[in-house]
């Protein structure tokens, strides 16, 4: 049996709602890959630092034992778990990932508002002054007693945005109305449901509700508005039904968007002091590089770094995989010109897929031109946040006390060190 023979044979115990049953199922992952031809050859350099799993959403259904049984079949350098306004599963993963001797990390995502950016689209489309943000290298779930009431406040919060989306849209696709806490709520196994479970749910109901194929398809054409024929596809297309779904009920123009209240999300700096005092790291988002608040790449870092943010991330797929040679090469331009800028300013970059929907690829396409020439530069991002994982709890975290003292503003000194660390050691 090769590796991923195991892992499809322990998917189902990996995947359940059963925490008990996912640890039994990685212990049982890591006596037989040892017998498996995987256990002999090196790691590649691919990896995936940001993992969403279904403590927020992930369009496989994976849970954290999942993605770290995963990684270690597929080889990868790296692994990361970035849940959005949750913790839930942190302790879960890095437990799995140290039985399985990864390099790992894990983070928080959510909607922030930058004020210095109130009037520009940043990288939540149609959302001026609100951004979404990331922290990474949390070591535990179990934080200090400020920030684990930030936190909760965090998710109460989005938990009420998506709340009040099905109470929305309702109206909207009735007689087809979901109960958000009986029909939405089991399809999480923390209660963090996001608009994605709604589109899951609503999808799933209508199925139960027009059994036959050629009514459900005129019911969708005429709540989503969309030709007949193109609904007629869509049905048999459950990934193409759920966007729609979202794009035509949830997003600008629809029954359930509400426009973005500042009030409903913490303020960037807010953010970042809760990231620093759990002892993680701020890390900036980025989309595109196309938005009004992007368009500068230095004055975006400006204003990241007088906050305290130390780390970029990027999804490399959305910035270059474009048939249109045109718009590709207007993507690829503004990544490279992002990635430059932070290079020349020693900031890691670290990168990802999010895995937060159905399609999108599990590991980066490190080969295409458009991100070869910056392997060295991502290597480095993983290999530095996996050492500030591993540090941290010792108080050497990337930025604790001891690296201000033994590096000071030698950023290039402090960013080899750590990333020579990170590529010679696992968690443990």
């Amino acid at each position: 049996m090769n590796a991923k023979e195991l892992l499809e044979s322990l998917h189902q115990r990996l995947v359940s709602f059963n925490a008990v049953e996912r640890k039994a199922a990685v212990l049982e992952f890591k006596e037989k890959f040892a017998e498996t031809p995987e256990a002999q050859t090196t790691e590649t350099t691919c990896y995936n630092l940001h993992c969403h799993t279904f403590f927020s959403f992930n369009g496989y259904g994976y849970s954290p034992s999942y993605l770290a049984c995963w990684a270690k079949a597929e080889r990868l350098f790296a692994v990361g778990k970035i849940e959005f306004d949750v913790l839930d599963g942190a302790d879960e993963f890095l437990d799995a990932a140290k039985l399985l001797n990864l390099r790992a990390a894990c983070g928080v995502e959510s909607r922030v508002v930058i004020s210095e950016l109130a009037d520009k689209v940043i990288n939540s489309p149609g959302e001026p002054g609100i951004a979404y943000h990331l922290g990474i290298g949390f070591t535990s779930a179990e934080i200090p007693a400020e920030q684990a009431a930030f936190l909760k406040k965090m998710k109460q919060a989005a938990a009420d945005r998506t709340r009040g989306i099905v109470g929305r849209v309702n109206p909207a696709l009735a007689p087809l109305e979901l109960d958000f806490d009986s029909e939405v709520l089991p399809l999480t196994p923390a209660g963090n449901a996001t608009e994605r479970h709604v589109c899951a749910a609503y999808a799933a109901k209508a199925a139960k509700m027009f059994p036959n194929e050629a009514e459900r398809a005129e019911f969708w054409a005429s709540r989503l508005n969309i030709p007949l024929e193109e609904a007629q596809k869509q049905i048999t297309n459950k990934v193409k039904l759920e966007g729609t779904i979202r794009s035509k009920m949830m997003k600008s123009g629809g029954p359930g968007y509400v426009k973005a209240d500042p009030a409903s999300f913490p303020a960037l700096k807010a953010m970042n002091d809760f990231t620093i005092a759990c002892g993680a790291v701020p890390s900036i988002a980025w989309l595109d590089g196309l938005s009004a608040g992007e368009a500068d790449p230095d004055a975006l870092l400006d204003l990241h770094e007088s906050y305290g943010c130390a780390l970029f991330n990027l999804i490399p797929d959305r910035n270059w995989n474009f048939p249109d040679p045109e718009v590709k090469a207007k993507k690829v331009a503004a990544m490279h010109k992002m990635i430059d800028c932070c290079v020349r300013r020693n900031m890691p970059v670290f990168v990802g897929t999010e895995m937060n929907a159905f399609g999108q690829k599990l590991v980066d396409t490190f080969s295409e031109p458009a991100l070869a020439d910056y392997m060295d530069v991502f290597l480095q991002g993983a290999a530095i946040v996996t050492a500030h994982t591993i540090l941290a709890p010792q108080g050497r975290g990337f930025l604790s006390d001891w690296a201000k003292k033994q590096f000071g503003s030698d950023r290039k000194a402090r960013n080899e060190w750590f990333a020579e660390f990170g590529r010679k050691n696992h968690l443990s």
